[in-house]
């Protein structure tokens, strides 16, 4: 399930008359001497087309270019490679790799049945148990695509077998696996670090109380919406099941110390990490479960080099288009729009969490980081935002971004592997939209709670 969906052709998402008419607009705005217009115009008219996301960016560029002739072709191709060329960015690829032999390799399924024998007593017990476990998987995997296909599969069907409504099911394991990019490692934080030329270790460890809050949001909501439809708890409490399950998953339940415990003490770099994960879960995977096999170890190594190829697509031609925004001050001219609200930092934050919510619902996260920051990352910073600060609060508006049409990118791998229809999906996810955005105002405007652990740590 580490496919990314968004770089297939999609179906037009308006209209023939608008697209007609956003065509017309991509012709007549160069005649007319709007250039930067016809940048956004011809990004939107190919993202209204269904042209995947990485063509769209990498075309809209191009033809700025060969329209307005400010410098030369090459130079799309200089940028495009410059984009990629970050030592940060190796650590995408192995945490793809290592998460999809998690997936792969058993250890999920290790996890899920620990967290049932720790909180399955509760009610809506496995409800709990699903936010627990996208909670541990988070630090092994940092992506919510990879803990929707992976540990998704085992929480719906175990959900759905126990009892539970579907809407519910899925509701509650979409919104969990936002946990994921939040709680370190986390693939969004890479490519904001590499855009915004921020410590990536910082953004990790100031992601860790906030992805935590997550989960204790969820779970009231859980805990409510169990009382009112009278789900009961869905296991005894037993100090020798576990221990069981504890000594089963041990050795899983490890990974995330070293990751994290690796990256916070300053034993290894996050791309570092990402390598020891990787080679953590070949042992594990291979040599202790056994559960690995060569077939399965190729068909992983195929879809880690496809998903990184995607994201990398989209992280080059994303940099052309920060690159032509930069160069041409627009994060400037923005500024100077803003008027008087460009000093007041409660402005800045209300302002670039609503454009974030926005694009999130219409753009895919990375491509949104790539774009948005040369814009709202300098605005945010002259009021006073700390770029790690800020770091977090666009990861958690992007998260909340994939839980919404018409992108939806959870929902649509979610109601892939549950067999359940999108608009169920939505709608059994919107309950739980509300603790999330509540969660995200906390972060927003208290920046002591993404803060004090990268203080402590780092400074």
């Amino acid at each position: 399930m580490s496919r990314i969906s968004m770089m297939r052709w999609q179906k037009p998402l308006v209209s023939p008359l608008l697209s007609a008419l956003a065509v017309l607009g991509c012709v007549l705005l160069p005649l007319m001497g709007y250039d930067l217009g016809f940048l956004f115009f011809a990004l939107f008219t190919m993202l209204v087309l269904g042209v995947p996301i990485a063509v769209s960016l990498a075309g809209a560029c191009l033809m700025f270019v060969l329209i307005t002739g400010q410098v030369p072709n090459i130079v799309i191709a200089h940028r495009m490679i410059n984009g990629i060329d970050s030592f940060p960015l190796l650590a995408i690829p192995f945490f793809i790799f290592a998460g999809s032999l998690m997936n792969n390799g058993g250890i999920t399924e290790r996890i899920f049945n620990f967290a049932k024998a720790l909180m399955g007593w509760m009610r809506g017990g496995l409800g709990h148990v699903n936010v627990g476990a996208s909670i541990v998987f988070s630090g092994m995997s940092g992506a919510a695509v990879a803990d929707a296909g992976g540990l998704g599969m085992i929480e719906v069907k175990a959900m759905k077998d126990a009892g539970y409504d579907e809407e519910f099911a899925v509701g509650i394991t979409a919104a969990s696996s936002t946990i994921g990019p939040i709680i370190p490692p986390s693939l969004p934080m890479v490519i904001y670090g590499v855009m915004a030329s921020a410590s990536v270790g910082q953004l990790f460890a100031a992601g860790l109380i906030p992805g935590l809050l997550m989960g204790v949001m969820l779970m009231l909501m859980i805990f409510i919406i169990s009382r009112r439809r009278g789900y009961q708890r869905d296991a005894v409490f037993s100090m020798r099941v576990l221990g069981h399950t504890f000594k089963r998953a041990f050795l899983s339940l490890m990974t995330p110390v070293i990751i994290v415990g690796g990256i916070i003490t300053g034993a290894f770099t996050p791309t570092e990490a990402a390598v020891a994960a990787v080679f953590y879960a070949l042992i594990l995977g291979v040599v202790v479960y056994r559960t690995l096999t060569w077939r399965k170890l190729l068909k992983v190594s195929m879809e880690t080099i496809e998903t990184t190829a995607v994201i990398l697509f989209i992280v080059s031609s994303a940099s052309i288009f920060a690159w032509i925004l930069t160069s041409n001050q627009v994060t400037q001219n923005v500024i100077a729009l803003m008027g008087p609200f460009a000093d007041s930092k409660l402005a800045v934050l209300v302002m670039a969490n609503i454009v974030l919510i926005i694009v999130g619902c219409f753009m895919e996260t990375i491509a949104a980081i790539t774009i948005l920051v040369p814009v709202l990352l300098p605005m945010a910073v002259a009021v006073g935002v700390d770029p790690v600060h800020f770091g977090v609060i666009m990861v958690l508006n992007l998260m909340i971004g994939l839980l919404t049409p018409p992108v939806g990118m959870v929902l649509y791998v979610l109601s892939r592997v549950s067999n359940v229809s999108f608009e169920r999906c939505m709608r059994g996810t919107i309950p739980f939209l509300i603790p999330l955005v509540i969660c995200l105002l906390l972060v927003t405007f208290i920046p002591a709670i993404s803060m004090w652990l990268p203080t402590l740590i780092y400074r």
